[in-house]
């Protein structure tokens, strides 16, 4: 039974090998349901029409671009060998910028296509250990990814500059705002299997994951 279902996921999640504009590299999407995910997170430096989006190498550079509503990336601890695994990490006010954050052909998922994505892995409380890679969570606490999402433990940038450290946590922005200050994110955490949906201060540093049009 478990080689058949192996076999299954084999021909349902086709992978495919795209370009990512905007400084970004070669990267993996899968299908998931009706659904096209990139399996890594962003890694760019430039919005779609070629602005650049500023780097807040600094605690207070991040501190300032939030108070002032400007985009932003970082890398996790500031470190840029964080970058080559696990990617950037953006603030909202990137996400949401009308030069566009996403590749051509793709962008950010909205609270509700990351729901339709947990729906169809089973719900909340199932998703979670299927969207999770294999490796690199603390404690043990790695999931299967047997649906080939491969979500990794990147972490995540505060407001005033300090956030969770590599492997404990995985964080990603959603493009649907909660109220001015606040937008929706799913998240993983090392200690269990679940996936949870919450609101975040617009001027935390979180991982994306792009969605095809």
């Amino acid at each position: 039974m478990k080689q058949g279902v192996s076999i299954l996921f084999a021909v349902v999640l086709t992978v495919m090998i795209f370009t990512s504009c905007g400084g970004g590299s070669y990267q993996n999407e899968v299908q998931i349901g009706d659904q096209v995910w990139m399996t890594k997170n962003l890694d760019v430096s430039t919005f779609r029409n070629g602005d650049p989006i500023p780097h807040a190498k600094t605690d207070d550079e991040w501190r300032r671009a939030g108070e002032n509503k400007q985009p932003a990336w970082c890398y996790n601890d500031n470190d840029p060998a964080n970058g080559s695994m696990y990617g950037k990490l953006y603030n909202w006010y990137a996400v949401n910028d009308s030069r566009g954050l996403a590749p051509k052909g793709y962008h950010i998922p909205t609270d509700s296509e990351w729901t339709a994505l947990t729906d169809y892995l089973g719900g909340e409380s199932a998703a979670g250990i299927k969207m999770k890679s294999a490796i690199g969570w603390y404690d043990n606490g790695n999931g299967t990814n047997s649906i080939g999402f491969l979500g990794l433990p990147g972490g995540c940038r505060g407001d005033r500059g300090l956030g969770s450290p590599i492997g404990y946590e995985g964080l990603w922005w959603s493009s649907t705002e909660d109220y001015t200050s606040t937008a929706w994110y799913l998240h993983l955490y090392y200690f269990n299997g679940s996936v949870h949906r919450y609101v975040y201060l617009k001027e935390c540093g979180l991982s994306v994951r792009c969605l095809k049009d």
